[in-house]
This record gives structure tokens, C-alpha cells and sequence, in this order.
């Protein structure tokens, strides 16, 4: 990856010895060799140990380097070898991709040799071979680090990479002719630059190092090993009055001081992550001057609107980052154990987004506070508590979404930080509900709303927020809220007072005489007037139920069963027979009834 570096407008300016210093604080050319050559390499044929490959690639890009920046060396028939010079780099049209040219070349020749490494295991005359590429890698990489010093318009990092390479590509040749010690002085510094780059650098960009500091430890030890003395693999005093390691020491200071002056990294919660996206880095610096122009606003309506565009500029930043990520393959593979640099970029922008809206909530809390303490109207509407408590549920949904931000999930600071915020939120949020309860006359429900609001009050103050204008809210809420405890309790006592008395009224109109409510006390002053309505006479007519009448039809047609045998009526007529009998043969009687 290639940045060019400004801190300023670049103007042409003429490659004379007195314009270099001018040159130099105008437009710096940066090139992140390692990183570039990382990526080439993983990309073309180095994953699966293809150096052919590899090296068909850096040919075809050189020629592509040298059409596009107009070197060519010489035409179809005739060659004519251009190198690229100082004179290139001071010139008004440099740039960066001028340093890839020699870059290029030292990495043909090594892959070269790598290859002639792999074919040297059956065929040992290539042994010769290898070493003449490395001695040509070896010469091309200490013209970079040449272009890169004298020059004067290369970046102190990549002055300091330019040494390191050149530094490995001599070790390796150093090992390939079995000179042990100048090999590991070499390699050590080499590992003593990318050492101190990953510890100047971002986080992000501290891998790609790690991972080349991690490659030179076998070579190292195994000079340790050859030299007879292991000590010597972690000794680095000597070297600091070698070559590029004399001057290290400023290069670190100028490579620091150069990240600092534009928006390349940004720090969060600890940590440093670079800027890449040239739309977030822009957004990153308007930000900056926000809370000069939010004090310049002369009220809170000016106030309202710059917020506003600084959230839809947040928005096309991440969308511009969201972008980045989903085309990038590499993020896609990020590891599951540390979070990226770029998903924690991610995550900072839409903090910034939810903190910068959670801002703009409260000043139109502001606006519809002081409308309402005035009984001033906004946009034709009285301002009433159902919109307050609609305002601070939306702050509360944007805290909700600030616990949720990705990665900082299991952070306990921030989730604290965060509860502690949205306590103090509810406590106002409980208020206002309060209040559009006690419009509605449920007292009792708006009395348990201020009690909870009370304790969330009370633990907000007590967990010392750093938002000292939140604080200075939450004291005048805790003051109110006990006057409106007492409002709402003298509310309720003379709700109860007002159903008795419209109780009592309602007893008055109504007609009832005196002995129909005897069981309900009343005060009633008409009972003692000259009409009292103490019993109505007449009484009203009421409806009785009517006794029923029974007809027994089916009785006349009952043939019921002779019981005589057994009630002992047959006996009684047998006995009275023969008496009777005697009267009614002798005067005749009977027989008509025969």
C-alpha cells in the first residue's frame, strides 16, 4: 500500500540544493516497503512457495512502472539501461510509486534466487547462480536505501524500512556465503529497526513486522549457533554505530512526529487504530473544530442544525468504512480473538454517531423545556409531558445501542460507564411519566414513578457521573422531585374530598324518602324543612305475584284399587249382615237392590 504524505499544498518547486529543504516540508513520498511487498507477495504465487511465479509478476510489473512514469530503458531494438535517480524524486511530478521501481527489481532477483535455491537440491552448480541474484537483490535494495537518504523527500519510515531491507537482503546473502557474524550483525539490524517500527506504529499495522522480526530468529540462531557463541544472537550495543542504526534514534522521533501532523491514526479507549478511508479522515478532521462552532451558535436551533450535518457526514463515513470492509477479503478473515483495527474504527464512528445524536436529543430537550416553562409553543403545539418522555425514551433506545456496540460487549468499564448515564436518563424519563400521570388523576400510580425515580436520582449522584452538566441537572431534578411528591399527595387528599362532597351532592338530588336510606349517614337539612320526604304516601303501587289455582281434571278418571281387605272394612259389613238380613227378608227389603 502506497500513501502519499502531505502537510500542506504541494506546489512545483525546482530540484536546486536551495529549494530541497522546502521540497522536504511540502510533499514527503512514503512507501511502506515490507506491507508491499507482504501483499505481492501473498497474492502471486508466494503462499504456495511458487517463486516463478512470483517473479513473472514483478517483471510484468516493472515494465508496466516504467511506461506509466516514462523510464523506459531504451526500445524494442535497442536496450538502454535507466536507473531511477534523485532527480527523479526532487522533481515537481514524484511520487511514491518512483521507489517501487528499485523495490521491484531487488525482489525479482531474490525470488530468482529462491527459485535457484529450490532447484539446487538436485543440480548444485545452481548454488553460483543463487548467489550472483542475491548479490543483484542485495544492489538494488542499497539504491533504495540511497534514493531514500539522499533524496531528501522520503519520510523518516520509510528511510527506516528502506535500511531494514536492505539490511535482511544482506544477511541472507551474508548466510547463502557462510560469513556468520556479518550476517548476524546484519540481521540484528535489520530486527532492531522492525523492533522499533512496531512499537512506533498502530496496532493494525504492527503484524506485518511481527511476522518479519519472527522470520529472521531461526536465521539469527543458527549464526549464534555456527559463530560458537549464543550470547551473541541478543547483543546490540555494537551496532549502534553502524550505518542506518546511528541515526535511528531520529528517524523514530521524525517518523512519530510525521503521523502526527495529519488525521493517519486516531486513539480510543486505549487503544491506536489507523485511518485509511480518505472519507472517514476527513470526517475525523471537521470533527475537530465542532465544538469551536457549537459554542459560536447563537442558539439552540443553530446548534441543532450543525449537529445534523455532522451526523449525516458520520453516516456516509461509515457507510464509506462498511464498504471498505465487505470488498476487503483479509477483514473477512479476521481473527476471532482480537478485534480488528478496522471493525474498531467501525465501532468508534458509530459511537460517534450515537453520542453526537444523543447531544442533539438533549438540546431539543432544552428547546421543549424552556417552551414549556414560558407556555411558548413549538412548530403551532403546546408543549406537553408526553413529548418530553418521548424525547428521553429515544435517548435511552440510543444508549441501548451504545451497550451493544461490537466488542465492547464484555468491556466492564464502558458497560458501567454506560448504565451509569442511562440511570440518570431514566430518573428524568420517570419524572415527566410521573407528571402525565397526575394529569390523568392516578396518583397512586404517579407517587411509585417519583419514589423510583428518586432512587435512580440518588444512585447517578452517588456514582459520580464525569458529564458535569448532567450533574448539575440531576441536583435541580432531586429538588423538584420532592415538591412533586407533595403536589401529588396534596392532589390525591383533595381528589377524596372532592368524591365525598360530589358523594354527598349526588345523595341531595336523589328522591329517596328517609325510610328507604336509613342505612346511609347524611347530613340531609330537608328533613327538618316543612315537607320532609320521610315516607311516601300513598305508598307506589308494586306488582304482587297472584295466588295460583290448581284444577285436578284427571282425578274423575282414576279407578283407585279396593283397600277394604285391608283397613278391615269387609269384617265390619259381614257382621252387621245377618241382623240387617233378617229386617230386610222379613219386610221385603233388598230386593230391589238385587
Amino acid at each position: 500500500m502506497v500513501v502519499l504524505e502531505e502537510s500542506g499544498d504541494a506546489q512545483p518547486v525546482a530540484a536546486d540544493d536551495g529549494s530541497k529543504e522546502e521540497i522536504k516540508s511540502k510533499n514527503m513520498i512514503s512507501l511502506e516497503i515490507f506491507r508491499v511487498i507482504k501483499d505481492a507477495q501473498q497474492q502471486h504465487g508466494l503462499r504456495h512457495g511458487d517463486y516463478q511465479r512470483y517473479r513473472g509478476y514483478c517483471s510484468r510489473r516493472l515494465r508496466r512502472l516504467r511506461k506509466v512514469l516514462k523510464i523506459p530503458q531504451g526500445d524494442r531494438r535497442h536496450y538502454r539501461r535507466r536507473d531511477v535517480t534523485s532527480s527523479h524524486l526532487t522533481a515537481s511530478t514524484a511520487e511514491s510509486r518512483l521507489l517501487c521501481v528499485p523495490l521491484l527489481q531487488a525482489e525479482r532477483a531474490w525470488a530468482h534466487a529462491m527459485q535457484l535455491r529450490q532447484e539446487a537440491n538436485t543440480e548444485p552448480r545452481k548454488k553460483f547462480h543463487l548467489v550472483a541474484r542475491l548479490k543483484k537483490a542485495c544492489a538494488h535494495a542499497q539504491m533504495l536505501l540511497q534514493l531514500s537518504e539522499q533524496s531528501g523527500t522520503c519520510s523518516a519510515r520509510t528511510q527506516l524500512e528502506a535500511g531494514a531491507y536492505a539490511a535482511w537482503l544482506r544477511g541472507a546473502l551474508l548466510l547463502e556465503l557462510q560469513q556468520w557474524r556479518a550476517a548476524a550483525d546484519c540481521l540484528r539490524s535489520a530486527q532492531l529497526v522492525l523492533e522499533n517500527l512496531c512499537s512506533a506504529l498502530p496496532q493494525d499495522e504492527q503484524l506485518v513486522y511481527k511476522q518479519k522480526v519472527d522470520e529472521l530468529h531461526p536465521s539469527l540462531r543458527y549464526c549464534a549457533y555456527n559463530i560458537g557463541d549464543e550470547s551473541a544472537a541478543g547483543d546490540l550495543l555494537a551496532l549502534r554505530g553502524q550505518g542506518l542504526i546511528d541515526n535511528l534514534d531520529t528517524l523514530m522521533a521524525q517518523a512519530k512526529e510525521s503521523r502526527s501532523g495529519v488525521m493517519h491514526e486516531v486513539e480510543w479507549r486505549g487503544r491506536v487504530v489507523s485511518v485509511r478511508p480518505e472519507k472517514v479522515r476527513l470526517f475525523l478532521i471537521s470533527l475537530q473544530d465542532l465544538e469551536t462552532s457549537l459554542k459560536a451558535a447563537v442558539d439552540s436551533q443553530h446548534r441543532i442544525a450543525l449537529l445534523e450535518n455532522v451526523l449525516m457526514d458520520c453516516k456516509d463515513a461509515i457507510s464509506a468504512l462498511k464498504d471498505e470492509i465487505k470488498n476487503d477479503p483479509k477483514l473477512k478473515n479476521a481473527e476471532a480473538q482480537q478485534m480488528s483495527s478496522v471493525n474498531y474504527l467501525l465501532s468508534y464512528l458509530m459511537y460517534l454517531r450515537l453520542v453526537r445524536t444523543v447531544e442533539r436529543n438533549n438540546l431539543l430537550v432544552q428547546q421543549a423545556e424552556e417552551a414549556r416553562r414560558n407556555n411558548v409553543p413549538i412548530d403551532g403545539k403546546k408543549v406537553r409531558p408526553q413529548d418530553l418522555t418521548r424525547l428521553y425514551e429515544i435517548i435511552l433506545q440510543n444508549y441501548s445501542e451504545l451497550q451493544q456496540l461490537p466488542g465492547f460487549e464484555n468491556d466492564l468499564a464502558y458497560q458501567t460507564e454506560i448504565d451509569t448515564e442511562m440511570k440518570a436518563y431514566k430518573a428524568f424519563r420517570c419524572y415527566y411519566i410521573a407528571q402525565v400521570l397526575t394529569g390523568l388523576r392516578r396518583f397512586r400510580e404517579a407517587l411509585a414513578i417519583l419514589e423510583r425515580c428518586s432512587t435512580y436520582t440518588a444512585e447517578s449522584l452517588a456514582s459520580k457521573l464525569k458529564d458535569k452538566q448532567l450533574l448539575a441537572k440531576l441536583e435541580d431534578l432531586q429538588k423538584d422531585i420532592e415538591s412533586c411528591k407533595y403536589e401529588v399527595h396534596a392532589d390525591s387528599v383533595l381528589e377524596d374530598d372532592e368524591e365525598e362532597e360530589t358523594k354527598y351532592t349526588k345523595s341531595y338530588k336523589d328522591k329517596k324518602p328517609l325510610v328507604d336510606r336509613l342505612d346511609d349517614y347524611r347530613e340531609d337539612s330537608q328533613v327538618l324543612t316543612k315537607n320532609p320526604n320521610i315516607f311516601k304516601l300513598p305508598p307506589p303501587m308494586e306488582a304482587v305475584p297472584c295466588k295460583p289455582l290448581f284444577f285436578d281434571l284427571a282425578c274423575n278418571f282414576i279407578e283407585f284399587p279396593n283397600l277394604d281387605d285391608k283397613t278391615g272394612a269387609a269384617n265390619n259389613k259381614k257382621q252387621g249382615a245377618g241382623l240387617t238380613g233378617l229386617v230386610k227378608g222379613f219386610l221385603g227389603w233388598g230386593k230391589g237392590d238385587k
